[in-house]
């Protein structure tokens, strides 16, 4: 299956280079998108950048699901978003319904429309800059080797504010036929259900096909455990 795979804030799409060659194993055809303002030296990306990014590469390894030609020869696309870029995720699948077979979640859940893409963190001089791995203590870096911290620096890029700052918004209610299943790092699949069922994730609540995948890591398994993630994302598109 054809899968396109969305790095969340600061990386760039080598973050997914140890993801790779287990999806392609696995018989899979994965590509990793570098985002706009994550690594191309394009300082004034907005969020819709991003997302037209996302959406050329969906174009370019994917057909219809309706079309004829798809039906015997592919089966659309799994989009994999991590983290923030969960909501890019989500909105290619508002703009592509046709092509988006699937979509998966790590560790993040798409914004509402009209909410800002990423607001949690302060931009200064036009960028939101990594904040250090104290803002992230605990579960979400423990099992992060120095190792592993060194290749995040290298995948890392500071984030234009007009991502962050940008507006979400949704086009085509039918993205929520569309199939989602929220993969769960650092946190468990019932703390997701609760989230849910609290009115948390008010964009998942319409969702007809919501399912639930638990993995043994924190926040960044792409680096930390890229073997248990590729064989997950595997399944999925299974």
């Amino acid at each position: 299956m054809r899968i396109v795979l969305i790095p969340g804030l600061w990386l760039d799409g080598s973050a997914w280079d140890a993801v790779l060659p287990g999806l392609r194993a696995a018989g899979h055809d994965p590509v990793a998108v570098t985002l706009p303002g994550q690594g191309d030296g394009a300082v004034s990306a907005t969020l819709e950048d991003q997302l037209d990014a996302v959406l050329a590469a969906i174009d370019r390894v994917s057909r219809p699901l309706e079309a004829p030609s798809a039906r015997s020869g592919s089966r659309g696309v799994l989009v994999v978003g991590h983290s923030a870029a969960s909501t890019l995720a989500w909105l290619a699948a508002d703009r592509r319904r046709a092509q988006v077979a699937k979509v998966a979640l790590v560790g993040g859940m798409p914004q509402a429309d009209g909410a800002a893409y990423m607001p949690f963190f302060e931009p200064a001089d036009g960028v939101v800059t990594f904040p250090g791995w104290e803002a992230f203590a605990g579960p979400d870096s423990d099992d992060l080797t120095p190792e592993h911290r060194a290749a995040f620096a290298a995948a890392s890029h500071p984030v234009p504010e007009a991502v962050v700052t940008g507006i979400v918004r949704y086009t085509d209610a039918r993205r929520h036929e569309v199939p989602v299943v929220m993969v769960c790092p650092e946190y468990s699949p019932d703390d997701a259900k609760a989230w849910l069922e609290a009115g948390e994730i008010p964009e998942l609540t319409p969702a007809q096909h919501l399912t639930y995948a638990d993995i043994d890591s924190g926040h960044w398994p792409m680096f930390s455990a890229p073997d248990a993630l590729a064989s997950l994302i595997a399944s999925l598109a299974d």
